[in-house]
């Protein structure tokens, strides 16, 4: 059924809770969530999204007594899945929970993993350019110690998601730091109410064959959904935390990347829904689809909902898309920073790309025909967006300011899971309000 467009006059309605909201003696804060029965048993709603489609996504809703654990560290978020298996389940986020940890959940430092005789120094030692060269990437005894020390810690930080899971934070506060959640390969997964943070990669590669320059390659991303079905991802939010990338330091002249994405999509995961969460203050942010040469996998599937999301301060990828069917409405892209900003949507090989009803805050001076990056010959459909305040056709602005990447419009579908949209100017103030982890996941 088609969705309900509301009218403009809404603004003035939003305004005016919000004023009345300050107006109050409690804070000013959204309402904390709830989490009896309420969040924790939520199913997606009908409708809203890819993750509706060909049945519904229920998580661990229907779980017995005995599968609705309360995990402070690690081994014990291990432990409940391992308990569970595949069984409907609940796992209460309650505090901070260490990726990068030893068995009692107190964190520990990149040192605890070294192996080999590995150091940075050492490393930055044998492979800079002017003793190793540039011809090929670093081999022998230290890039072996360094991808030993890597495996040790990819034995720490990926934690894999099993099917029929709920996966929920307690109170405002719920985080995971330096942990890669891997949706892989299962079915049925809901995720709420988690901040996500700094998900870093000790021992990142030296390649100084990757582009002109060099480049330090680092893994893990704090979210993957990778090949599994009916995902639905609601209300949390996803940062560097104290470790941004504009804080590195430089080696071999190229920035010292220790994060990769924040949420990737990928390796033909299929019906997942995105809604009223946080993406911050980071560079590679979201891959729907994370290779031109995996279409045997990826064609027809994909099929993503991105909604009421707030895209902050990201360099690029917000997201960038192949093969997939994605629906990107009424979400809010902000940079602060034009000078790190590189582009918003990524139109990529056979991508379907649907994006509508988004607003869009951005510094005078940036080029807005930026706000499109065409990767591949691929059309896309992008009707009524606001880039600060004022209604633009963002495909003319771009052919027009780059007219050597010519974007063709028609994304060859329509999106009908909608179970909302909200007009372009009211989008700011509503993801403000709702959009990321501690905020009141009602509608």
């Amino acid at each position: 059924m088609p969705a309900r467009m509301r009218h403009v006059r809404a603004i003035a309605v939003v305004m005016g809770c919000a004023s009345v909201a300050l107006a109050v003696s409690v804070p000013a804060q959204a309402a904390p969530p709830r989490h009896g029965n309420g969040i924790e048993r939520a199913v997606l709603p009908a409708g809203d999204g890819w993750a509706a489609a060909e049945g519904s996504t229920t998580g661990g809703s229907q779980a017995t007594p005995e599968h609705v654990y309360t995990v402070t560290n690690r081994a014990e978020l291990i432990a409940a899945f391992k308990d569970a298996g595949d069984a409907p389940k609940i796992v209460r986020i309650a505090g901070t929970v260490h990726g990068n940890s030893d068995v009692n959940g107190t964190p520990i430092g990149c040192e605890a993993y070294q192996q080999g005789g590995y150091t940075l120094e050492n490393y930055l030692a044998a492979y800079d350019p002017e003793v190793w060269g540039r011809d090929e990437v670093p081999s022998g005894p230290l890039e072996d110690a360094r991808a030993a020390s890597a495996k040790l810690q990819a034995a720490a930080v990926n934690v894999n998601v099993p099917s029929n899971t709920t996966l929920v934070g307690v109170g405002k506060d719920a985080t995971i730091i330096g942990a890669s959640l891997q949706v892989k390969n299962v079915s049925n997964v809901i995720v709420r109410n988690i901040s996500f943070k700094d998900t870093y990669d000790c021992f990142p590669q030296w390649d100084p064959t990757d582009g002109d320059e060099g480049a330090w390659n680092s893994e893990y991303d704090n979210l993957v959904v990778y090949g599994s079905r009916h995902v639905w991802v609601d209300h949390n939010t996803f940062s560097d935390g104290d470790r941004p990338d504009a804080g590195q330091p430089h080696y071999f002249g190229q920035i010292y990347q220790q994060h990769d994405g924040l949420f990737d999509i990928v390796r033909g995961a299929d019906l997942v829904t995105v809604s009223y969460n946080v993406l911050k203050d980071h560079d590679k942010t979201m891959l729907i689809g994370n290779s031109d040469g995996a279409g045997a996998s990826d064609r027809g599937k994909l099929r993503v909902t991105l909604h009421h999301n707030l895209f902050k301060d990201v360099k690029e990828r917000a997201p960038r898309v192949r093969f997939g069917q994605v629906d990107s409405y009424n979400n809010h892209f902000v940079a602060t920073r034009g000078s790190a900003y590189g582009y918003t949507y990524g139109i990529g090989a056979e991508s379907k790309l649907v994006a509508e009803h988004n607003a869009f805050t951005v510094p005078a001076g940036l080029d807005r025909a930026t706000l499109l990056k065409k990767w591949s010959e691929s059309s896309l459909t992008a009707e009524n967006n606001y880039v600060n305040g004022r209604k633009t056709d963002l495909i003319a602005v771009h052919n027009a300011g780059v007219p050597t990447e010519q974007l063709t419009e028609g994304a060859g579908w329509t999106p009908e899971l909608r179970t909302r949209v909200d007009h372009p100017l009211v989008v700011p103030v509503l993801v403000a309000l709702k959009a990321g982890a501690g905020k009141a996941p009602g509608r």
